[in-house]
């Protein structure tokens, strides 16, 4: 097998058939056919279902293993420059928006100070969307909620931080300074959709409660739960860092008590050993949390002072 084989193949895995693959590659379909042929020819496996475009078992195996080369080929000049002293190239990074929402200004203002060969792509979504982004190798790491289910991901922890309640000032609940988990079943309030890991998580302490909390609105994004609250729609259930400090003119943070906090970490692929540039942005990551976590309400740093390396 050769690179033109596994790239191709990965092609046919991200644009989901020959047509869009050979797009992508500037070529032909009937090259991308030929390579991805010769390749399951020498494998002996049908490696993607012609009928649909997906990949087979198969297939999803010798892709999981390509991106991996690729990403290693990839590394391989920003390593050499790294043993001159240069540590220079492109990391495209994950983070969640609300922590984004404090961190990235400040490693943004670092690694210009300290790495400035470095360029950081930045690409904001919730955990959802930026876990298939970071096992498909879109990005080389991302900041997201914590723990990992996905046995090709590893993660060093950064902090962990309260659940809070947005309030707005037109709500009742607007004259407590706090309130227990028990009490906002009695109102319907702004959460994320089932499924997602912060709502799973709410979801199984209520239960435990014996209680369930009933959804004014569902939304997979923390900031944009917020900005609900924060227009007067209804109570919001977010993390700490989706609210700016203190209060606002119109609405209020609540503290809920009796709820465990939210872990936020650092994730990666688990078989790819990070590139020069990233080992410097996963430094700084690190610098930077241990020095403005503290300064966010509602935020405890957890972060490993050395971190692994792969």
């Amino acid at each position: 097998m050769d690179l033109r084989q596994l790239n191709a193949i990965m092609a046919v895995s991200e644009h989901r058939s020959f047509s869009a693959a050979a797009r992508a590659l500037h070529t032909v379909q009937s090259n991308v056919s030929t390579h991805v042929a010769r390749l399951e020819r020498e494998l002996d496996a049908i490696l993607v279902d012609r009928r649909t475009g997906e990949l087979t078992a198969e297939g999803e195996v010798v892709v999981l293993r390509a991106l991996r080369i690729k990403a290693e080929l990839q590394a391989i000049p920003a390593d050499v420059s790294a043993l001159r002293d240069d540590i220079r190239g492109t990391v495209r990074f994950g983070i969640i928006g609300t922590t984004g929402r404090w961190l990235v200004p400040a490693l943004l203002a670092a690694l210009k100070e300290g790495y400035p060969g470095v360029h950081l792509v930045v690409v904001d979504a919730t955990t959802t969307g930026l876990l298939p982004q970071l096992q498909s190798g879109q990005l080389t790491m991302a900041v997201l909620n914590l723990p990992l289910s996905e046995p090709e991901l590893t993660s060093e922890p950064l902090f962990d931080e309260e659940r809070i309640l947005i309030v707005p000032k037109t709500h009742e609940l607007a004259a407590k300074d706090r309130v227990g988990l028990a009490d906002l079943a009695k109102y319907e309030i702004v959460l994320p959709p089932p499924g997602t890991q912060f709502r799973n998580e709410v979801d199984q302490e209520a239960e435990a409660l014996g209680i369930s909390l009933t959804p004014a609105a569902e939304l997979d994004g923390m900031r944009l739960l917020a900005s609900l609250a924060f227009q007067g729609y209804a109570p919001a259930l977010v993390p700490a860092s989706a609210a700016p400090y203190g209060h606002g003119d119109d609405w209020k943070i609540v503290n809920v008590d009796d709820m465990t906090t939210r872990s936020v970490g650092l994730a990666y692929r688990r078989w790819t050993t990070l590139p020069a540039p990233a080992r410097a942005v996963q430094q700084v990551i690190g610098e930077v949390v241990s020095a403005q976590g503290q300064l966010q309400p509602g935020i405890n740093v957890t972060v490993d002072d050395n971190p692994p390396s792969e």
